[in-house]
């Protein structure tokens, strides 16, 4: 189960039943993803038979496996100063930091501009025109906060944001991270209680919103294991959930969890949360 979870990405059990994809799986049947397109390879007899001694003596199990590490390989390749000859010509490539530097400051202008209009002109400005500048304001906001990623991971070695929202719906996780994004707070989502501390122990954000019926680990669960760990017991933990009040009530103090929000929510909610941002 765990090789089929690491190699698909799937769950092998959901809600404590054997999922259809696992069984299919053992049995050697294909598993494909809806979202990703299908390649298919003819070779020849030879380079079949070599294919099969490779993967015997190396950790790959499939040719989609050694593609995808193709790729990364290239691009980082490319990179570290593998380009092209035009390229070459036009002098030394600058480092991801060093584009990170300029594309804040330029970014930082935009979005300085952007207010200043919104504070103090937005009364003389056409409904349409104020639309765009607020867009664009959003979105300074929300490139801006990609970059500080990018150059505190090139400071630290890891990448600091936000939020974390462990949650097993992933329409949810969609929404609501576009959502805090849209109000330049960087956030990640992630769907499982088991997925959500090993990214805490990797990438500990500032705050945590946490589902509390999970595949694997009830939110409880998790939160106490959260609140027990020396290194992650000041992160604020909010539930998120469909259980009544009065149940979350009845367990929260011996969580440890800080609050909840309860679904359906409204996005005026989680305005209680600003404040731990």
């Amino acid at each position: 189960m765990e090789q089929y979870e690491k190699e698909t990405g799937k769950y092998a059990v959901w809600r404590g039943i054997i999922t259809e994809g696992f069984k299919k799986w053992k049995r050697g049947e294909k598993i494909y993803d809806r979202d990703k397109e299908r390649i298919s390879l003819y070779i020849s007899e030879e380079t079949k038979e070599k294919w099969q001694n490779f993967i015997e003596s190396s950790k790959y199990s499939s040719i989609s496996k050694l593609i995808r590490d193709a790729v990364d390989f290239f691009i980082n390749e490319k990179l570290r100063g593998g380009v092209d000859e035009k390229l070459k010509k036009s002098g030394p490539l600058k480092s991801i930091t060093d584009i990170s530097h300029d594309l804040k400051e330029a970014l930082t202008t935009i979005k300085g501009f952007s207010q200043l209009l919104l504070e103090n002109y937005k009364d003389d400005i056409k409904e349409d025109v104020l639309s765009k500048i607020k867009e664009i304001f959003n979105k300074s906001i929300f490139l801006e906060n990609k970059i500080k990623e990018v150059l505190e991971k090139g400071e630290n070695g890891k990448t600091q944001y936000d939020l974390l929202l462990i949650e097993d719906d992933p329409s949810t996780i969609k929404l609501l991270t576009t959502f805090f994004e849209s109000k330049g707070y960087s956030s990640r989502g992630v769907i499982s209680g088991s997925k959500g501390i090993e990214e805490l122990k990797v990438n500990p954000p500032k705050l945590i919103l946490l589902d509390i019926i999970l595949p694997d680990i009830n939110g409880y669960d998790v939160c106490e294991i959260i609140k027990s760990d020396e290194n992650l017991k000041d992160i604020p933990v909010f539930f998120l959930t469909a259980i009544p009040s009065s149940e979350v009530e009845k367990k929260i103090k011996h969580a440890g969890a800080d609050g909840y929000i309860l679904k359906p929510f409204d996005f005026s909610d989680f305005e209680i949360l600003y404040t731990y941002l």
